[in-house]
């Protein structure tokens, strides 16, 4: 039997008057949960935000991109390789490749969101240069050399299943521990070359915002993404940059307007043998506090911990660093720094590949 092996990571992050994530009519997203209105943060909003962490931070070679300008991209791709060739010669190739390699197109685009790694991308330039338009080579490109960010996240084709990718990671809808109202903000805009004898404003609008502390939860299936990636030194390079994005990141709905720059004031991380789990359990019960929620949330997550000793395997490993002392019970290791977490975990990750055949 294979050996399994997850990454739980989870998270309390404070955030203060903002509107991160909107829904259709504008306002910031929600959820009923524990019978009360919480703010929430869709797992869409915040994986584009850790994707973009990676191509800001991660100095990584293999990227993907994630786009309908896929035939402008390997079109690029192709004048890089022959600096002689003519835009739209380069983009007819293109779609003529991913045509080929069963990929629709309309108008020069793709005709749904597609996930692909530049090398990938490379590769298909190359054969588009070559006049390669044998279906199962072009396919086998798309089925080798996923970046990253593909094999965490995955990648659906409708139809033609043969070229999806399963994402080993899932990321949780964040939500807050405690019930949320949402407040307007009405606001105007003064015309700065307005007449001086007009004291109207030139805009008047309202936004909706709230405030809310988050609890913030994804997994990975190592055994799966170390099959992804096929290396233990990848492996381990792209977990610790994982979860230094999961941290690190934010996603930048409105956040002009808010300055929502924050970051979690408590993360723990959980290698385990037997299954994932979320400790969202933890906050049914809304937190109710007069003095800020950050506190009690990071004790309730903490405690719930303990609950689950006796319906779990015990971890293989459980570190975590909080940004004060929050006076919680002891779960693990505890880290002095957000860089030690992530180097202890790439240490732990190293032995416990190890079972992993």
């Amino acid at each position: 039997m294979k050996t399994r092996l997850f990454l739980d990571v989870h998270a309390i992050q404070t955030v203060p008057p903002a509107n991160i994530n909107r829904d259709d009519t504008g306002s910031p997203k929600t959820a009923q949960y524990g019978g009360v209105t919480r703010a929430r943060v869709s797992s869409q909003s915040w994986k584009r935000a850790i994707r973009k962490y990676f191509n800001d931070n991660g100095k990584i070679n293999n990227i993907g991109i994630r786009s309908l300008q896929i035939v402008k991209y390997i079109a690029e791709k192709i004048i890089k390789i022959d600096e002689s060739m003519l835009f739209d010669v380069a983009m007819e190739m293109a779609e003529k490749t991913l045509n080929a390699a069963k990929i629709s197109t309309k108008d020069q685009k793709v005709k749904a969101l597609f996930f692909i790694s530049d090398k990938q991308a490379e590769k298909l330039a190359e054969a588009s240069i070559a006049k390669n338009e044998d279906k199962k080579y072009l396919q086998d490109i798309l089925k080798t050399e996923d970046s990253i960010d593909i094999c965490l996240f995955g990648r659906m084709l409708a139809k033609d299943s043969s070229i999806n990718v399963d994402a080993s990671a899932q990321v949780a809808h964040a939500i807050s521990t405690h019930e949320i109202e949402s407040e307007f903000d009405f606001y105007t805009a003064v015309d700065d070359l307005a007449p001086e004898d007009n004291q109207g404003a030139a805009m008047i609008d309202t936004l909706e915002y709230n405030s809310s502390t988050l609890y913030r939860y994804a997994n990975i299936a190592m055994h799966d993404f170390y099959g992804q990636l096929g290396d233990k030194e990848s492996l381990i390079n792209a977990t610790k940059l994982f979860v230094e994005a999961f941290i690190k990141s934010m996603p930048t709905g409105k956040i002009n307007s808010f300055a929502n720059q924050t970051l979690p004031s408590a993360i723990v991380v959980t290698l385990r043998s037997d299954r994932p789990v979320n400790m969202v359990s933890a906050f049914e019960e809304a937190v109710k506090s007069n003095e800020g929620y950050v506190k009690k949330s990071v004790q309730k997550l903490f405690e719930e911990y303990s609950l689950y000793d006796n319906m779990l395997e015990k971890p293989i490993y459980t570190a975590y660093y909080t940004f004060k002392d929050y006076g919680t019970a002891d779960i693990g290791k505890k880290e002095n720094s957000i860089e030690d977490l992530v180097k202890g975990l790439g240490a732990e990750l190293n032995n416990a590949l190890e079972k992993i055949k």
